[in-house]
């Protein structure tokens, strides 16, 4: 039985592509609406698919524009709704202050320094720390009340290769990794290959893997292919519009 859904908004790497958008993710379970990272042209996206007031949170990994640009629009956007409650919002150190509405009084903004763990309504959000140079939040989420069948959802955010999905636990359905580029790039900047999320998420036991943060200059088939050449079977590659079940 599967814990809920996964939205791609948009899943380009670094910038955004012709047509394309930055870093986005919408995340519904039976109970909980959650919005995973908000790059450019992500809120646009998000509202062709879920009207904005049903958000439960929205969770920025790290202070790179091209992952929460666009909650800048959202904040203007929730000073029109006079919403009973203030929207949860989950970030590491120092982003509120980079954002234009970090004061605002529609957003709760929580602190998140890893190890740190949330329940949303019904899903646990446990937080690590990856390789990334600023604080940057990977998450995992499963059922608050999960049963021996019932497996998790990871999401890596960007990182380099000093960081292992492993340090988020065992019994991953779908691991959502970052691939920013293909095998000749290793070492340039702290990203990973396909090749190297690829072998991670053999080396882990995920279910699934699918790949995302594509630079728009790089070839998809190639990186899919090395992707799935490391993982020993066939990946997902992130499009915008996909829904997987997780």
């Amino acid at each position: 039985m599967p814990s809920g859904t996964l939205t791609v908004l948009g899943c380009d790497g670094s910038y955004s592509g012709p047509g394309g958008a930055g870093s986005g993710y919408l995340v519904r379970s039976a109970e909980a609406v959650i919005w995973l990272d908000a790059g450019p042209g992500t809120f646009a996206r998000l509202q062709e698919v879920c009207f904005p007031g049903l958000l439960d949170a929205v969770v920025l990994s790290h202070e790179h524009p091209d992952h929460w640009s666009d909650f800048e629009s959202f904040a203007v956007w929730t000073r029109f709704q006079r919403a009973a409650e203030p929207f949860l919002v989950l970030a590491p150190p120092g982003l509120r202050e980079r954002s234009y509405f970090g004061r605002d009084r529609s957003l709760a903004w929580r602190e998140v320094t890893p190890p740190f763990e949330i329940q949303v309504k019904d899903l646990r959000c446990h937080f690590g720390g990856t390789d990334h140079g600023p604080p940057t939040l990977a998450l995992r989420l499963e059922k608050a009340e999960a049963g021996a069948d019932d497996l998790a959802l990871v999401y890596s955010a960007d990182t380099g290769p000093d960081w292992s999905v492993e340090e988020l636990g065992t019994g991953i359905g779908t691991f959502l990794c970052e691939a920013s580029y293909t095998k000749e790039y290793e070492g340039s900047f702290k990203h990973l290959s396909g090749r190297q999320a690829g072998a991670m998420a053999q080396g882990a036991g995920v279910g699934d893997l699918v790949v995302t943060h594509r630079w728009p200059t790089v070839d998809a088939e190639a990186l899919g292919l090395e992707a799935a050449e490391a993982f020993g079977r066939p990946v997902y590659q992130a499009t915008p519009g996909m829904v997987l079940e997780w």
